[in-house]
């Protein structure tokens, strides 16, 4: 009976390394988006022609807003004490967030306005509401659309950080741009 047990688990570990292993095939250099490989599996790939991931040298390629080295990675824009006014130092962000959306019409936003917890609740929904619509005005001058964009105040309600020193109310202060 042993012998028969050892029998039955030999098979079924062929099995599992026959299953597991896997027929790589790469597309010709001439493959286009639509094209099949062999196997009848699509090719990813743009319409440009290049695969989304991996450039000619194979090194990854990042979408913009995942890449720290982009403007569009920082999507925290941060405001002064009662204000709604655009900082300089955001003004450069912003813009850049507007450009990425007028190339990529299909790519939708969401500004979410916030406040520090100075205030009554509903003049911090007023302030964070003024902060989302202050970037999306940006945004729409740097020609995204309309449409692209939706604007939503939470106030005080979810703050960054608790605490009430500066440095916590400062982080509070904020509009959240979120694809």
């Amino acid at each position: 009976m042993t012998k028969h047990y050892l029998s039955f688990i030999t098979i079924v570990l062929v099995l599992l390394v026959a299953g597991c292993s896997s027929n790589n095939t790469k597309p010709d250099d001439g493959a286009m988006a639509g094209d099949e490989i062999e196997d009848g599996a699509p090719i990813d790939l743009a319409e440009d022609g290049t695969s989304s991931g991996l450039d000619e040298e194979g090194a990854v390629i990042l979408d913009p807003l995942d890449d720290p080295a982009s403007e569009l990675f920082v999507r925290t824009i941060y405001f002064d004490y009662d204000s709604a006014d655009i900082r300089e130092d955001s003004l450069d962000t912003i813009r850049e967030h507007g450009k990425y959306l007028s190339s990529n019409p299909d790519r939708l936003v969401r500004l979410e306005g916030h406040a520090d917890e100075r205030g009554t609740r509903e003049y911090n929904l007023a302030l964070g509401e003024s902060r989302a619509k202050t970037v999306r005005d940006v945004l729409l001058l740097e020609g995204a659309q309309e449409a692209q964009i939706e604007l939503v105040s939470f106030g005080e309600e979810r703050p960054a950080v608790e605490g009430t020193d500066e440095s916590a109310l400062q982080l509070n202060r904020r509009v959240e741009i979120v694809y």
